[in-house]
Order: structure tokens, then sequence, then C-alpha cells
């Protein structure tokens, strides 16, 4: 088996290499690839340990030793004290007894996704993939399985892209509190334990500043980036999402090094790849932003990506999950992608391997509009404007919380082609819609100059009734199409 010190020396190789080095002048030369502009929707998977418990959210494994919060409470009382039964022996009640990647595969695909994105590691440090790094890990402990390379083989066999999500990085400070008091933290301090480092926070500190009052060790670090180089190795993921940490100042030189080794590594393929990134933790133009539970109220000229999450309050399956309305989903998908946006939503399995019914109710209903109407998303561009209508979009993270009120005289427009797609996000009752940035004007100021030559309601029927006049253009379709968007195609000249 290879040292530590070995694996790194293959690492700087790979970068010495080219075509990337490990500066940012360097990864400025990124270019977002086309393929991933294509794909729009994708399926973020939250499935661990945490998923044993299910309760709270996919932190579990933090706050459970966090004194005086609702999972401590529920952990003592359901499991007993942290020090005779901790996070690590959930492991064992994490069987996966039912999990099937085909029927996960066969889900995703009839709901329309074309790329799905498992969380390799999330914080609590438990590997959902096969790993020389460390014996924590789904292959070698509880399911006894290989979930991400599972997970993908099924996917890729279905048409769709497969990345890998690390949220390794929060490990350095995640489980720290259990240090405080009598629990099965304060016993680990070898970097062979599964809560290694677990460094303990100060009280107070704001872990999204970009300088907190601790820093991640060289160790740590050194750990880190193996990890991530071991996934883009062993799994050639074509998308790497990070969580948040990253944006850590001194974790930004080990970005350097891990993007340029991701997309020297793809080059040798003969390939391309996207990391996303939150918070700024790259400079722009050196991998794609992503925005958490969240929108932007403009369109932008660069690509970008949502996360969200079918429940509203947890990532992960918990007993207590609020979920979304699937109409509601589907607007934040349109709007998105109006916007130059990728939709990456999230579906927490529960621990057998199961995916609930309100999940899988979720993912048919926007499958069912997909179908219909995925050529107004799949491929497409943004048109000269996003949209129009009344309702404003909150822009910024974790604003999904907040159901907007959008009516049909809300359009998003897209465009493929000579098409432009007209895309109301409500139905209208009497099936009257206006899109008033295709008004006739004689000034140069008008934003379309161009002919509609021919109209079609994609969901089809009779063809719809259609005039051009100094206010827009007027559609008259049957009313009464249910709660989702109404989508029409305009070709142009």
């Amino acid at each position: 088996m290879k040292t530590c010190a070995e694996r790194l020396r293959a690492v700087e190789k790979v970068i010495e290499q080219g075509p990337y080095r490990a500066d940012w002048e360097s990864l400025s030369r990124y270019q977002a690839p086309e393929w991933y502009r294509d794909l729009k929707f994708g399926i973020f998977i939250h499935w661990g340990v945490y998923s044993v418990p299910a309760f709270g959210n996919e932190w579990y494994s933090r706050s459970m030793y966090i004194q005086g919060t609702p999972e401590f409470e529920h952990h003592v009382k359901t499991y007993g004290p942290q020090s005779k039964f901790g996070y690590k022996d959930f492991i064992p009640l994490f069987r996966a007894e039912k999990f099937d990647p085909e029927a996960w595969a066969e889900l995703f695909a009839e709901a329309g996704a074309r790329y799905v994105m498992p969380v390799a590691e999330h914080h609590d440090g438990f590997q959902m993939y096969r790993s020389a790094l460390s014996r924590w890990n789904a292959y070698e402990m509880g399911p006894k399985r290989d979930v991400l390379g599972e997970v993908h083989a099924a996917c890729a066999a279905r048409g769709m892209v497969c990345g890998a999500s690390s949220h390794r990085v929060e490990h350095y400070w995640f489980q720290g509190q259990g240090r405080n008091f009598d629990s099965d933290v304060r016993a680990s301090h070898s970097r062979d334990d599964l809560y290694w480092p677990s460094v303990t926070e100060p009280e107070g500190m704001n872990h999204f500043d970009i300088a907190p009052a601790i820093s991640p060790s060289e160790e740590f670090m050194e750990d880190w980036l193996l990890r991530t180089c071991e996934l883009v190795d062993r799994y050639r993921p074509k998308m790497l999402y990070f969580d948040w940490w990253i944006q850590h100042r001194d974790v930004r030189p080990w970005l350097q090094k891990l993007a340029a080794y991701a997309y020297n590594r793809a080059a040798q393929r003969g390939e391309t790849m996207v990391i996303n990134y939150k918070h700024d933790a790259f400079p722009f133009g050196c991998a794609v932003p992503d925005v958490e539970r969240g929108q932007f109220a403009e369109l932008k000229p660069y690509v970008w990506q949502t996360d969200t999450a079918i429940a509203y309050n947890s990532w992960c399956y918990t007993e207590g999950n609020a979920y979304k309305p699937a109409e509601d989903l589907v607007r934040d998908l349109v709007d998105v992608v109006s916007k130059n946006g990728n939709f990456l939503l999230n579906v927490g399995p529960k621990a057998d391997g199961t995916i609930g019914p309100e999940d899988r109710a979720v993912l048919s209903a926007i499958g069912a509009w997909m179908r219909v109407n995925g050529e107004a998303v799949y491929g497409t561009r943004p048109w000269k404007r996003f949209g129009e209508g009344p309702t404003q979009i909150v822009e910024g993270q974790f604003s999904d919380g907040q159901r907007k009120a959008f009516t049909s005289r809300d359009v998003r427009y897209t465009r493929k082609g000579d098409a432009v797609y007209l895309i109301f996000m409500a139905p209208s009752e009497e099936g009257r819609y206006d899109a008033p940035a295709f008004a006739l004007q004689n000034t140069g100021h008008a934003l379309f100059h161009g002919l509609v030559r021919e109209l079609t309601a994609l969901e089809g029927g009779a063809a719809p009734a259609w005039t051009r006049d100094e206010t827009g253009l007027h559609i008259q379709a049957a009313p009464g199409r249910g709660a989702m968007p109404v989508v029409f195609r305009a070709l142009v000249g």
C-alpha cells in the first residue's frame, strides 16, 4: 500500500504535467463545458449513516453531541448516553437491505433527470464508496457495498452524467463538541478513528467567515486532498460538488491543487469536467458557482447551479420531513433555467435504501411534465430577457422556504434554434396568456423586431389562437390545465 507521501507525490506529478497549474491564473482559463449547460436538471442524493436515526436533519452526527439541542435529548432518550452509544454505533444499523440502484436510476430517469450527484462523504466522515484511505466506508462497514459505484453504474446505463459531492472539509470540527463531555468522541484521537480530528471550535465561531477562529491542519488537508483525488481517479466523476467550508482562507491553496488535478485528469482522458462551489470559494471563472436553496433574481451571463431539496427542512430522510409541491419545484426549475442555471434537486432515501412515497410522487409529477415540455428546458439557452410578470424573486441562498405566488402573468423565456419557448408559470382559468416582450414597436428599442411564424402548445390539443400588437403577444388557449406551468413554442424569424 502506498504511503501518504507517495500519494502526495503522485498528485503533484499530475499537476506538473498540466495543462492546468495549481494557481488561479492558470485555473481562470477554465470554461464550463457545453454538455453541462445542456443537462439542466439533476438529482442530488443525501444518504448515509445519518439516515438511521432519521431525526432532525443530516447534521444529526453533530447536533447529538451539542448539549441542550433536540437531537441531544432525543439521542439520550432513545439510544442512551453518548458515552455508551455514539454516532459510530449507528453504522451496523445502516444495513441498506432494500437498496436497489437500478430502481433508483429508473426513478431518476423517469423524473427527467440528466445528471446525478450522490454525496460521497458527508460531514460525518463516513465514505459511501470503496476507499483505500479509511476503513470507515460503506464497502467495509454497514451496507458493505460500493454505493457510489453502484449508483454511478446504474445511472450511466440510462444516459445520466455522474458526479460526486464531498462535504469532508467540515469534518475537521463537525463532531468536536463531543469532547466537552463524556462521549465516545472524547476517547477518539487516532487518525484511523471515524471522529478524527474533531477539533473543538470556540464558542460563537462563525463557520462562514473566510478566516474563522480555527484553521484546518496540514495533516487534515493532505488527507482531504488525497480523498478527493481518490474519488476523481476511482470513479471519474464528470462533476464535483463541494459544500461551503472550502472558502476558508487556509483551504484555498489546497483547492488550487485539487482543481488542477481534477481538470488535468479529465484532460488526460480527453474530457472536460465541472466543479461546483459556493460562497466565492473559487475566484470567479475558475469553476461553476452554486446557490444553495436559492436562486438569482436576474439573468446571468455565466452558467450557474442551484441545489435544493424536495423537503423544506432536511436534505436527508427524517420522519418529520415537510415536502414541497411538485408544481413549485417545476416553477423553480423553469425560473433557474431561464436565467442560465442548472437545477439540482435532492432526494433523501430511507436507511433501508428505499425512496419514500412522498419523494416518489414529486419525482413522478416532475417527470410527467418534463416528458411533455422538456424541449423547453433541455439544451436551451437564455433569450434576450429571462421573463416578466408581477412576482418578485428573493435573491440568494436559503430562500426556498418562501413560496412564490406565481400567476399566469408570470412568464419565462428560453430558446433553441429558431424557437423561443414561452413558459407561463401558472395556468390561466380563462386560457389567456400575454407575453409583453413580443410587443410590436416601430422604434429601434423594441426587444423583438422579428416575425412570429407559428405558435404551438407543447401539451398538444387544438392550436391556440394568437395575436400580436403594441402591447405584446396574446394567446387564447384551452382553460383548465391543472397546476403546472403552461408552455408554448414560438417559431420566429
